[in-house]
Parts: C-alpha cells; sequence; structure tokens
C-alpha cells in the first residue's frame, strides 16, 4: 500500500543562552506555560511533560477570553539530552527538535508534518511564532 508523502515544515531560531538553560525551557513545564502561544491574545495555562521514549505531553493552549483552546499531545519517540526531541502528535503528524551549540548560541530546528486544515504558510507562521515566544523567553530569564 502506498502512503502520501507528508509536508514537511521547518523553523528555527539561533537562542542566545546556554545549551543546559535551553533545554530546561523547552523541556519544564514551569517554562513552557510562559512561552508555548503563537500571539499575546492566547495563553498556555498548563502543561504535563513525562519526558522519555513512550512519555506522553499535553500542553493546554486558550486564547485569554476564553473563546477557544485546545490540548497539544503527544507522545515522545526519542530523547537525546540537550540534543533531540521527537515526538509523535496526537493526530499522527511526526515532530522533531534538534538542538545544536553553534558560536552564536544554541540553534532550535523544529520539523513537523504539515496538517491538511490550515496552509502551510499559516501553520509555518504559526510554529515559527511559537518558536520565537521561546527564544524571547529563554533569552530574558
Amino acid at each position: 500500500m502506498e502512503t502520501a508523502k507528508k509536508t514537511k515544515i521547518t523553523v528555527e531560531n539561533i537562542v542566545k543562552a546556554p545549551l543546559e538553560k535551553v533545554w530546561e525551557c523547552w523541556t519544564e513545564p514551569r517554562h513552557i506555560i510562559h512561552w508555548n502561544f503563537a500571539s499575546d491574545d492566547w495563553q498556555a495555562p498548563h502543561a504535563e511533560i513525562d519526558l522519555k521514549s513512550g512519555g506522553r505531553f499535553l500542553c493546554r493552549m486558550e486564547a485569554k477570553d476564553g473563546s477557544d483552546g485546545f490540548d497539544f499531545v503527544g507522545v515522545y519517540k526519542e530523547i537525546k539530552l540537550h540534543e533531540l526531541i521527537a515526538y509523535t502528535l496526537g493526530d499522527g503528524r511526526q515532530v522533531s527538535i534538534r538542538f545544536t551549540k553553534i558560536p552564536e548560541g544554541i540553534r532550535v530546528v523544529e520539523i513537523f508534518e504539515a496538517e491538511n486544515v490550515y496552509s502551510v504558510e499559516m501553520q509555518k507562521g504559526g510554529w515559527q511564532a511559537i518558536l520565537d515566544n521561546f527564544k524571547k523567553y529563554t533569552e530574558a530569564n
């Protein structure tokens, strides 16, 4: 049986912080709730992380005015400390995040399979906005 090739989208940023801090801010719920949303009118009031292969994660994402919200959930496939996080989203799409030390800081590269509801451009913009929030939060704290 042949399967359709899924569109992969890449977003990236360079975070000017030590690798250990970048990893901590990406993987600990007490940090995730401060950056995991695409715009200032959204929030992430709750996060749960079981950071191991087969472990699950959940991040609640909500509009601040209460008009919309959803649980961003998945299962970790592979974890390499300070290097790689790979997981499967609840809808079966694959995501990987690589953390690479470079002279300018830590390059964070996130590759995810596009879904079929929103345009590729919209998805890339949203995920990039979240990554930009991550960079801003991590560098400030």
